[in-house]
């Protein structure tokens, strides 16, 4: 295994930091176990922490939502909607994992913990999301919601109600270095429109091979979105992370 299995002290410790106290300790542990970790240990593909994951977004979609609606009376339903993606995406989660250093105490597989999957944020996001979901079912919304609030504040006052700004050209760059992959490189494809609104599409390339088409209404959003839709098609390919969140 990655790592040893959590012991009492340890989910004592994750509490303090949560300022949660479980009824029932089982659900917190299993919100804790990656799914590398299922076929090392012999588990079940339900022991894993994904079940937790998938019901922690929707009660963390539904808490952000409401934060949301009552902090900002005069924004309109898009408005809202931009706002509530950048702070239930993995990249915000893994932020707030991390300041409670989930990693330390996340279950993992041998060749995960080796790869670094323990400061890997969308690992950390993820267990974020299935503690959350643990917290909901052990406690119910208004526990979770006071443990939330607080965290999805900091984010808003740290960004801004609009979220982090998300740079997706830097990030494609990265992830390709990072895999030994060729520098990315941008090509436009068409201009079309009258100057007051013109519609850009631009390529990425990566080497010879065409990654991904993006429209904006000018070069540098087209750019954008065309390394977007590379790096979504990238990551879902390799499964390590969410779609990222829209700029």
């Amino acid at each position: 295994m990655g790592n040893l299995q959590l012991d009492d002290s340890a989910l004592e410790r994750l509490q303090a930091r949560l300022g949660v106290r479980f009824k029932d300790r089982s659900l917190l542990a299993q919100a804790l176990v990656h799914r590398s970790l299922v076929n090392e240990a012999d588990l079940a593909d339900k022991d894993c922490n994904e079940r937790l994951e998938f019901l922690g977004d929707a009660a963390l979609g539904l808490v952000a939502a409401e934060l949301l609606y009552r902090r900002y009376p005069d924004r309109a339903e898009g408005q809202l909607t931009h706002s509530r993606a950048s702070l239930v995406n993995l990249e915000s989660l893994g932020d707030i994992g991390g300041g409670l250093d989930l990693g330390e105490f996340v279950q993992l597989g041998r060749g995960e913990h080796l790869s670094g999957g323990r400061e890997r944020r969308s690992v950390v996001g993820r267990a974020m999301e299935a503690v959350l979901g643990a917290v909901y079912l052990d406690q119910g919304l208004d526990a979770l919601r006071t443990l939330l609030e607080p965290m999805l504040i900091a984010e808003l006052d740290r960004h801004g109600w609009e979220g982090p700004a998300k740079d997706f050209k830097s990030q494609l760059q990265e992830h390709l270095q990072a895999n030994a992959g060729p520098t990315p490189e941008y090509e436009l494809v068409s201009m079309e429109g009258p100057d007051h609104h013109r519609l850009f599409t631009m390529s990425v390339r990566s080497g010879d091979a065409v990654l991904a088409l993006g429209e904006g209404s000018s070069k540098q959003r087209a750019e954008q979105a065309a390394a977007r839709a590379a790096l979504t098609a990238i990551l879902d390919a390799e499964g390590t992370t969410d779609v990222p969140a829209a700029d």
